[in-house]
């Protein structure tokens, strides 16, 4: 079954994947995996992101791909992207982290309590 398939199979209701086989080695894994987010996009969003990327971000591009105007491409990102959760790309330090920063001298005491007690 071919992605475009599965995805219009779901319909944008949420699913799990419970077989996974790699195809080179044959082997296979049972479980319970959610799809990435991207994956849970109906067909036409996915194709959309896709084109983003390729574009290298460019709305202007975009509107030239798609034939829509600016706000039309905005309003759809903007719909995409509240589907989507953030990724934090500057996670907070863990407590080791913390630790280590704290006893090479590069934050006081009370630096490192407030960055553990943050982590809370």
């Amino acid at each position: 079954m071919e992605w475009q398939e599965l995805t219009d199979l779901t319909q944008g209701r949420s699913f799990v994947v419970e077989r996974v086989r790699l195809v080179e080695s044959g082997v296979a894994v049972e479980g319970q995996f959610e799809p990435p987010q991207l994956a849970q996009l109906d067909v036409d969003d996915q194709v959309f992101v896709a084109a983003f990327v390729r574009a290298h971000g460019s709305i202007k591009e975009m509107e030239r791909i798609f034939g829509v105007s600016y706000p039309t491409v905005k309003s759809r990102l903007n719909r995409i992207a509240q589907r989507l959760d953030f990724v934090d790309t500057d996670p907070a330090p863990s407590g080791a982290d913390t630790l280590d920063r704290l006893q090479r001298g590069e934050i006081d005491v009370q630096e490192a309590l407030a960055e553990l007690e943050g982590r809370r």
